[in-house]
């Protein structure tokens, strides 16, 4: 069992910390094991030990920077916490380093755990969300209605169609999803 704080959580902040210093300076393209292994100040064999490829350490570090640094910002009533965080979250994944993080977290996701770990990202941010609106009385949707129809369309357009006019990835667009769902949950559609 990994002790937290220990060793192996020192190797990885180590490790992690290595590749965004290097990505910084080199581009990401210049990244190998041995140069990582290098600065992070441990062997090639820890890192393949621990992450098997440089694809894989790329898609945990990917997934640790997709992680929310803070809860959603309380806005004081559902729809606008709703938007709000919608307008961040498709903001940072759309943006060009957003869009490199999802894919590197994809790429060296060979058990499909990095996926879940970065939906649960999203769930756990969306049920605050919506623990604070029934917590003020609110009908609110539940966390899978929101997957589904706010975090899925974006997350799909993100990935799939970026197209010429990534200008169509912006605020309106994420307040468009909320104000259609929660219609449809006033409308009882939900």
């Amino acid at each position: 069992m990994v002790r937290p704080g220990g060793r192996s959580a020192r190797v990885q902040e180590a490790v992690h910390a290595a590749v965004r210093e290097l990505e910084a300076e080199l581009g990401r393209d210049a990244l190998t094991v041995p140069l990582v292994a290098a600065r992070a100040g441990v062997t090639p064999s820890t890192i393949y030990r621990r992450w098997g490829d440089l694809r894989e350490l790329l898609s945990d570090v990917a997934v640790e920077r997709l992680r929310p640094e803070a809860p959603p910002d309380d806005q004081g009533e559902l729809a606008a916490d709703l938007m709000t965080w919608a307008e961040q979250f498709l903001d940072e994944m759309a943006s060009p380093p957003g869009r490199a993080y999802i894919r590197d977290a994809l790429l060296g996701d060979p058990d499909g755990s990095n996926a879940g770990r970065c939906s649960a990202y999203a769930s756990d941010q969306i049920d605050v969300i919506l623990s604070r609106a029934g917590e003020r009385g609110e009908r609110a949707p539940d966390v899978e209605a929101v997957i589904d129809h706010v975090v899925a369309p974006m997350m799909y357009r993100i990935l799939f169609r970026p197209g010429p006019e990534p200008d169509s990835l912006d605020a309106e667009y994420a307040r468009q999803l909320v104000t259609g769902l929660l219609d449809k949950e006033a409308s009882g559609g939900g």
